[in-house]
């Protein structure tokens, strides 16, 4: 009898739900990618659970054809790590915004990070609040003019990766919705980490914050404001490949593509103060990073506390509720 799996196909993972994002929307390339790399990563779709917060992005799970939960806005992160520790043979994936991530959910975010737990968080980066149409979000710049700020936001914006990267994510990645060969290389990256891979990817809401990212996409501007990590090779820019980032102590700085000094990445580094400092580079400073940032090895929350559970079990037998409940200081109320 054969055991092999069914080769499963980007239609296999596409549900049977009206898709209800505006026309338009970045989300959808973010989907049509995600859909492209499942079927190569080898895990079953019962075996695939995406959990999403609250936000035009948190509808994912409603249009992959796998398990799935529309959880409560900012939590995805929690929720993640419960199924993870009970059912590590699972690969999750967290959907979440910039809005419920890193907002009411900032903190579930920090936490899930630090453990490493083995999950897969896609932040869909817009720096607005979509779904409540048009609010700033605590990824917009400051100046931003919206519908809660109609005189521009005085609020300092967050860097996600920076985030990530301090709270000591073992993966870290950036990528943007229009670049497709990019995204799916960075989604497939991500699913091939032991541990929390975190993914932010640069996401066009053409309704409310059109434009955001024209100045990483436009033909004429994108290669002076975009850099591209790969990994042991220099950081190299421009039009022409001319210019190159190098470091003077921990300050980046611009100089010339042939500068024998220029900043080589290695994104196996154990120190994540390269990663931070790369997060930190952007428009009009510096081009914006995009690629893996950091990519390291370290044990994970789910093994270790399944480890633990193991051994208890194996030093004191099963557990038994009936007993727990009635042992010690107990009771009768009449």
């Amino acid at each position: 009898m054969s055991t092999q799996l069914p080769v499963l196909k980007p239609a296999d993972f596409a549900s049977d739900q009206d898709i209800r994002w505006c026309p338009g929307c970045g989300d959808y390339s973010i989907l049509a990618q995600m859909k492209k790399v499942l079927p190569k990563l080898g895990v079953p779709q019962e075996k695939t659970v995406f959990i999403s917060g609250i936000g035009c992005s948190s509808r994912f799970p409603y249009y992959v054809n796998s398990y799935g939960m529309h959880s409560i806005h900012g939590r995805a992160p929690a929720f993640a790590t419960g199924l993870k520790s009970t059912r590590p043979d699972l690969s999750v994936w967290v959907i979440t915004g910039d809005g419920d991530a890193l907002s009411i959910g900032g903190n579930h975010l920090m936490h899930a990070i630090r453990r490493n737990i083995d999950v897969n968080i896609v932040l869909f980066n817009n720096s607005i609040y979509g779904l409540t149409k048009g609010q700033y979000s605590p990824t917009s710049p400051v100046g931003s003019v919206t519908k809660s700020t109609p005189r521009g936001s005085i609020d300092y914006p967050l860097s996600p990766l920076s985030i990530a990267v301090a709270a000591e994510a073992s993966f870290v990645a950036r990528s943007v919705d229009f670049n497709i060969k990019h995204l799916a290389a960075m989604l497939t990256r991500a699913a091939e980490h032991k541990g929390t891979s975190f993914v932010e990817v640069y996401q066009n809401c053409n309704v409310f914050n059109d434009g955001a990212w024209d100045y990483m996409k436009e033909k004429t501007v994108k290669l002076d404001n975009s850099i591209v990590l790969e990994h042991g090779q220099p950081l190299i820019f421009g039009k022409d490949a001319e210019k190159g980032i190098r470091l003077n102590g921990l300050t980046p700085e611009i100089t010339t593509a042939d500068d024998p000094n220029l900043w080589v990445h290695d994104e196996t580094c154990v120190d994540s103060t390269p990663a931070f400092l790369l997060s930190r580079m952007r428009v009009p400073q510096f081009p914006e990073p995009i690629g893996v940032f950091r990519a390291v090895d370290r044990p994970t929350y789910d093994d270790a506390i399944n480890e633990q559970v193991e051994n208890a079990v194996a030093e004191k037998g099963p557990g038994d509720m009936n007993a727990l409940l009635r042992s010690g200081d107990t009771w009768t109320v009449d």
